[in-house]
């Protein structure tokens, strides 16, 4: 291999070996055996193999989380427990593990300032990133709240808060429907594009058809085979013409040159289309036809709501502070709407009134023990309330001081 091309590659393992092993050391299973792989900067590829055939146990192996018994591992050419190695990459598990009691910003963010990306950078990103996944409308609900589809897509955006150079995603497209599986596919090939290496493992050999360039087949933890889908899916041994209907006559005719090259007709049937490219078109047409009509539930964020933030609690108690003191009623008659500032009571008017009101209301003598009476109210005749007085004329503090 030429330098170059050496140089070229992000992930390369070399007799890979992992053995789970139980109590007392015996080898319980080989998870993985004598794994080769180079993958290369700016392709997708990926790992193909059923239920237990190591897939899971290569990545673990490939982001550091598990430690090979044997064999030797490096990711841009270093050994992939390197802090600056795990910088550039992204991982979207097969089950999302995130924080339920967060929102998808919080989340966002909390990923951000693991990589000690500074705060404006961080909400740009997060606001790309939500914007991309498509949960823009659901960025304050908690994650507890969300459905698996939602949780792939939360994922699949923190996976790329970092803006890695190797995204590993396991089962990406799980619990998907197959609208949000396409644009996840379309998503995973756009990548590519911008030369991102992408490590895809799954199952679902439909998702690894539409956006792998290579694919590794295991079973039992080995590689079994290897290589480009146009290679691993051509069949050399036959010939497909694709031509427009043809009636009998043609299709005789054709039977016949075939005959005479000593060729025999396998199948002559009409080409079928994908389930998959199917179901989009349909839906797509009918969001076409509903778009008009469904424009409003859709629509951007009401503005009342995006100004909801600035009625805080604080701004509303000092509007309250700033407003002046109004005086306690006297009366059943409602209050004044803006009520002037507290005046000083005229010593004149208050004297004359205390003299009306001794002579108008003798105060008669207690006997000894009896507890005071109340305090009187006022009165419709004129008289007045002598402890009103007292207050306001400060005269009523100077025994109790």
């Amino acid at each position: 291999m030429s330098a170059d091309k050496d140089n070229d590659i992000v992930v390369r393992t070399a007799g890979l070996t992992k053995v789970f092993r139980d109590f007392w050391l015996r080898e319980k299973v080989a998870a993985v055996r004598n794994l080769d792989l180079n993958i290369r900067a700016g392709e997708v590829y990926g790992l193909l193999g059923p239920n237990g055939s190591g897939k899971s146990t290569t990545l673990k192996i490939i982001l550091s989380l598990l430690y090979p018994t044997r064999g030797r591992v490096t990711v841009f050419g270093k050994s992939p427990s390197d802090v600056r190695t795990k910088a550039r990459i992204g991982f979207l598990p097969e089950e999302s593990y995130l924080y339920p009691f967060l929102d998808a910003n919080e989340t966002l963010d909390y990923y951000g300032r693991l990589f000690g990306q500074p705060r404006r950078e961080r909400k740009r990103r997060i606001g790309m990133l939500l914007d991309m996944v498509g949960l823009t409308g659901s960025a304050y609900r908690r994650i507890g709240e969300y459905s698996k589809g939602m949780q792939r897509r939360i994922g699949m955006a923190q996976a790329l808060i970092n803006d890695p150079d190797l995204l590993i995603l396991d089962e990406p497209t799980s619990g998907m429907d197959p609208l949000a599986a396409r644009q996840f596919k379309d998503l995973i090939a756009e990548l590519s594009r911008r030369g991102k290496t992408v490590i895809l493992s799954s199952h679902l050999l439909a998702d690894t058809e539409d956006v792998c360039d290579r694919v590794g087949i295991l079973f039992a933890g080995q590689l079994r085979s290897e290589g480009t889908l146009e290679d691993l899916l051509s069949r050399a041994s036959l010939t497909q013409i694709v031509t427009e209907r043809l009636d009998e006559a043609t299709s005789a005719a054709v039977r016949r040159v075939l005959a005479q090259a000593n060729k025999q007709v396998i199948s002559v049937e009409s080409p079928k289309d994908k389930l998959e490219a199917l179901f989009l078109r349909i839906v797509r047409k009918a969001q076409t036809r509903l778009q008009s009509a469904d424009s409003v539930k859709t629509g951007e964020v009401a503005e009342f709501l995006l100004a909801a933030p600035d009625q805080t609690p604080r701004k509303v108690i000092e509007e309250l502070l700033a407003r002046p003191e109004a005086p306690a009623a006297a009366t059943d008659q409602p209050p004044s709407p803006a009520p002037p500032s507290r005046v000083k009571p005229d010593s004149g008017v208050i004297t004359e009134l205390l003299a009306k009101d001794e002579k108008a209301k003798p105060t008669p003598a207690q006997p000894e023990g009896t507890p005071p009476p109340p305090r009187p109210t006022p009165q419709k005749d004129g008289s007045v309330d002598r402890n009103v007085i007292d207050e306001l004329t400060g005269h009523g503090d100077s025994e109790d001081r």
